[in-house]
C-alpha cells in the first residue's frame, strides 16, 4: 500500500510546475490579448474607413450644359467623347436605349437621359467638314436645331494631395476589366479569406523562373489594405498589421465592396503634378473614356499598369506597356477568363492613347480659381468630404479652344523670339459672356503641370495700350460731368506730334511706337493706330485725375491708380482678368456686371445651398459713352492696328484695342463680339522683353480662339443707344462734316448735340 504522504508534491516541485506552467501558458495569453487588441482595433479602424471616410465624397465641380446645335465646331470623336464623359455607355446595336450610343457610318446616335426638354426618342447626329451637319430624329426624322445635354464632371475637389479620381461603382466596372485584373493580381479574389497561401507560393517560383519580378504575393485585398488604411513602409510588422487588417477587412466588407474600394484608390501613373487614382480616371486619362466604355485591349492595359505604373506608362515606354498588357491578356486566358481566339485577337490590338488632357478636360486653373472662391464661403474640410455639386460657368468647348489657341500660339511667339536659350514664354486667356458675366473658359498658363502660377487672376502686369480706351471713355464721360468743357468726340482733332507734358514739376515725354508721328488726327485715328502723344494730349485735356477717376472709381477695378500724364498709356499694373472686367463695361453699354464662376451649390440630397443668377448690372457709365468707344473700337479691328484679325480670316463684327508696353515686356489684346470677350496676354514671368507687340504676338490667339468660339453662330451687331445718338457723315481726316471737296467719308457717331457744324473745304 502506497504511503498517501508520498502523493504531495514538495513545494520546490510545486513552485517549479507552477514556473513551468506560467512560462508556457503567459506568451499564449498575452498574445491572444494583443490579437484580440489588435483584431479589435483594427476593426473600429476598418469600420470609420468602411461606414464613414468611405462615404465622405468630396464635391464635384461641373461644366455647364453643353448645346449640341447645327454648325457646332464638332466632329463625331468629339461627341463621343463628350458623351463618354456624360457616362453614356457605347453599344453596337441600333437604336439605343436612354443614356447609351452608337457610333455608325452616317454619325452618331444617343438616346437622351429624360432631363428637361430633352428629346423624347434617339437622335441622329450627323458631321461634315465644319462640325455638326444636323440632328434628326431617329424615328421622326423630325429636325432639331439644338439639344442640351446634362451638366460633365470636371473633377472632384479634393485636398492638397493634389490626386485626380473619378469615384465608380462596382456596377459601373466592364465584366472584362475585373476579369483583367484579377488574373494578374488576384486570380481566387473571390475564394480566398483576405490571405492566399497558394498565390504566395505560386508568385515566388513565377519570380524565380521568370529570374525578375512578374509577380507579387499579396492579394487585392492585402494590396487595399497597404495603400488604403496603413502608411507604405516595408517592415516586418506592417507585414503582419497588413495580414490581420486583411482578415478583418474580409469580414466587415463584402467581396464587391473591397474590389471597388481598391479600384477606386489604385495609383495608375501621373499627369503632369497630378497623380492618377483610380480606374475611372485612368479611363478618361488614357482614352478619354467612360470606364463602362474601356475596351478588352484597354481594360488588360490598364490591369497591366497596377504593379507599376510609371515603367508601364503607355505615353512614354508604349513597347513595355504593350508587352505587359499582353501578358494580362495571356493570364486571362490561362485563368478561362477568354478563349484562345478572343486572346490573340487583343494581343494583335494596337496601343492607342489619347493625349494627355489634365490642362484642356480638367481646366485645372479655373478649377483653382473655384475652389478659392468657394473657400471663402465654405469650410475647406466640407468641400472634400460632404458631397457637394457645385455647377459652374465653365464651357468644356471653349475651354478646349483656348487650351489649344494658347498652346498653339505661344509656340509660334516662342520661334519669333530671337533671344537664344529664351525661356519658354507664358501667357494666359480669359474669356467671359458679356451679358451674364460668367466666365466660359479660362487659361491660367502655357501648361499646369509645369506651374501652377495662374496668370489670369495673379499676374499683375502693365496693360500699356489695352487701357488706352478708358482715357477717352473719360473724355465722353466728361460731356456729362462738366457741360462747361468743349465737347469731346470721335472727330475731335488733337495733334500727334512731339511734346513735353508736366505734372507736379516733373517732365513726362511720350514717344510714339517706332517714333512716328501723323500731325493733326481725329480721335478715332489716335485710338486706330494707338498713338501715344495724342492719348496723353486728350488725357491732358480732360485732366488726368478724371482719367484716373473713371477706372478706380466709376469702373471699381483694382486699387486706386494715380494721377499722371504716363497713366494715359497703362503704365500701373492689373491682372488680365481686372481688364477683361472692365473691357466687360464697354461690351455692356456702361454697364458693370461682376464676373460669376459658380452658378449653384447643392448637397448631397440635391437641396440648393447657393444659387446665383446674373447680378443685377450697375449703371457705372453713360450707355452713350461706351458706345462711342466700342464703334471706335470696331476700327481698330477694321483698319487700325488689330486689322491682322481680318487677314487671319476673322470676319465678325467685333471691337479691340492691342496692347503693347515698354520695351516690348508685354504684348495684350482685349476684344469683344456682343456674345463674347475674350483677353490675351503673352509675356515673360520674369519681365523680362518678348520683343514682340500685342498684334504680332497675342491677337493671333484671340483670333483662334474667337473663330472656334463663334463658328456656326448667328452675327450679333452692337446695339446702339435707343436715344441721344446720331450718325453723321464727316471727313475722316478733318473730322468736319462731309462735302465734295475733301476725302474720304465715314459715317461716325455722336452724342446729340456734339456733331460737327463745319463743313470741310478742302485741305
Amino acid at each position: 500500500m502506497i504511503d498517501p504522504a508520498r502523493r504531495v508534491y514538495s513545494p520546490e516541485r510545486l513552485r517549479l510546475v507552477l514556473i513551468l506552467l506560467t512560462i508556457v501558458t503567459l506568451p499564449i495569453v498575452i498574445g491572444a490579448s494583443i490579437l484580440i487588441y489588435t483584431y479589435v482595433r483594427f476593426g473600429v479602424m476598418v469600420d470609420r474607413k468602411l461606414h464613414g471616410e468611405r462615404w465622405m465624397v468630396p464635391s464635384r465641380i461641373y461644366a455647364r450644359p453643353l448645346v449640341l446645335r447645327e454648325a457646332l465646331p464638332m466632329d463625331a470623336k468629339g461627341l463621343v467623347k463628350v458623351l463618354n464623359g456624360l457616362k453614356y455607355e457605347a453599344r453596337t446595336e441600333s437604336p439605343p436605349a436612354p443614356g447609351t450610343f452608337v457610333v455608325g457610318p452616317k454619325g452618331v446616335i444617343f438616346a437622351p437621359r429624360p432631363i428637361p426638354q430633352a428629346a423624347q426618342e434617339p437622335l441622329v447626329v450627323s458631321f461634315d467638314k465644319n462640325g455638326v451637319k444636323e440632328i434628326r430624329g431617329l424615328k421622326s426624322r423630325r429636325r432639331y436645331y439644338e439639344q442640351t445635354l446634362e451638366p460633365e464632371l470636371i473633377t472632384y475637389l479634393f485636398d492638397e494631395t493634389r490626386e485626380k479620381r473619378r469615384r465608380i461603382t462596382y456596377e459601373e466596372l466592364p465584366d472584362h476589366l475585373i476579369k483583367a485584373v484579377l488574373a494578374i493580381e488576384d486570380r481566387r479574389f473571390f475564394s480566398h479569406p483576405g490571405l492566399d497561401p497558394f498565390r504566395i507560393v505560386g508568385a515566388a517560383l513565377r519570380n524565380l523562373k521568370a529570374e525578375s519580378y512578374v509577380q507579387g504575393g499579396s492579394t487585392i485585398t492585402q494590396q487595399l489594405c497597404k495603400n488604403f488604411f496603413l502608411t507604405p513602409e516595408r517592415t516586418i510588422r506592417r507585414k503582419a498589421q497588413e495580414a490581420i487588417l486583411a482578415f478583418v477587412l474580409e469580414r466587415r466588407a463584402e467581396k464587391k465592396d473591397i474590389l471597388e474600394l481598391y479600384l477606386n484608390d489604385v495609383y495608375l501613373g501621373q499627369a503632369g503634378s497630378f497623380s492618377i487614382n483610380g480606374v475611372g480616371q485612368a479611363a478618361r486619362m488614357y482614352f478619354h473614356k467612360d470606364v463602362s466604355n474601356l475596351s478588352l485591349p484597354e481594360a488588360a492595359l490598364l490591369a497591366g499598369m497596377i504593379q507599376s505604373p510609371n515603367p508601364y506608362n503607355p505615353y512614354r515606354h508604349p513597347e513595355r506597356a504593350t508587352e505587359r498588357r499582353n501578358l494580362v491578356i495571356r493570364a486571362m486566358s490561362e485563368a478561362g477568363f477568354i478563349d484562345p481566339g478572343t486572346m490573340e485577337k487583343a494581343q494583335a490590338a494596337p496601343i492607342r492613347v489619347e493625349s494627355e488632357t489634365v490642362d484642356t478636360a480638367d481646366a485645372p486653373y479655373f478649377v483653382d480659381l473655384v475652389r478659392s472662391q468657394l473657400a471663402q464661403r465654405y469650410d475647406p474640410k466640407d468641400l472634400t468630404t460632404q458631397n457637394l455639386s457645385v455647377h459652374t460657368t465653365l464651357d468644356l468647348q471653349l475651354q478646349a479652344l483656348a487650351q489649344g489657341a494658347l498652346e498653339s500660339g505661344l509656340d509660334r511667339v516662342q520661334k519669333l523670339i530671337k533671344r537664344k536659350n529664351a525661356p519658354p514664354v507664358q501667357g494666359c486667356l480669359i474669356a467671359f459672356e458679356p451679358a451674364s458675366g460668367k466666365v466660359v473658359a479660362l487659361v491660367g498658363g502655357r501648361s499646369y503641370g509645369a506651374s501652377q502660377y495662374n496668370r489670369v487672376t495673379q499676374a499683375r502686369r502693365q496693360p500699356g495700350s489695352t487701357f488706352k480706351p478708358f482715357v477717352y471713355l473719360a473724355a465722353f464721360e466728361a460731356t456729362f460731368d462738366d457741360p462747361a468743357l468743349p465737347p469731346i468726340t470721335p472727330a475731335t482733332v488733337v495733334e500727334d506730334a512731339p511734346a513735353v507734358f508736366f505734372y507736379e514739376d516733373k517732365e513726362y515725354i511720350p514717344q510714339n511706337y517706332e517714333d512716328k508721328y501723323l500731325g493733326y488726327v481725329t480721335l478715332r485715328t489716335a485710338l486706330g493706330r494707338s498713338l501715344n502723344v495724342a492719348t496723353v494730349k486728350v488725357a491732358e485735356m480732360v485732366g488726368y485725375p478724371r482719367v484716373a477717376d473713371v477706372w478706380s472709381t466709376k469702373l471699381g477695378i483694382g486699387a486706386p491708380i494715380k494721377p499722371y500724364p504716363a497713366l494715359a498709356l497703362g503704365s500701373f499694373e492689373a491682372t488680365p482678368f481686372e481688364m477683361a472686367t472692365a473691357y466687360n463695361v464697354l461690351a455692356n453699354g456702361g454697364l458693370k456686371i461682376e464676373p460669376m464662376t459658380v452658378v449653384r451649390v447643392t448637397d448631397d440630397k440635391d437641396r440648393t445651398l447657393e444659387q446665383h443668377s446674373s447680378p443685377p448690372p450697375e449703371r457705372v457709365v453713360h450707355e452713350e459713352s461706351a458706345f462711342l468707344v466700342t464703334n471706335m473700337l470696331r476700327g481698330v479691328i477694321d483698319e487700325g492696328t488689330a486689322a491682322a484679325a481680318r487677314a487671319l480670316g476673322f470676319t465678325a463684327d467685333a471691337a479691340g484695342k492691342t496692347g503693347t508696353t515698354n520695351d516690348l515686356r508685354d504684348a495684350w489684346f482685349a476684344g469683344y463680339t456682343p456674345d463674347l470677350l475674350c483677353v490675351v496676354w503673352v509675356g515673360f514671368d520674369d519681365n523680362t522683353p518678348i520683343g514682340l507687340s500685342g498684334a504680332r504676338a497675342a491677337l493671333p490667339i484671340w483670333v483662334d480662339f474667337m473663330k472656334g468660339a463663334l463658328a456656326g453662330r448667328k452675327p450679333a451687331a452692337f446695339p446702339v443707344p435707343a436715344e441721344n445718338i446720331v450718325f453723321v457723315d464727316i471727313d475722316k481726316e478733318t473730322g468736319l462734316l462731309a462735302s465734295p471737296s475733301c476725302g474720304r467719308e465715314i459715317s461716325e457717331a455722336f452724342i446729340a448735340g456734339t456733331e460737327p457744324q463745319e463743313r470741310c473745304k478742302g485741305y
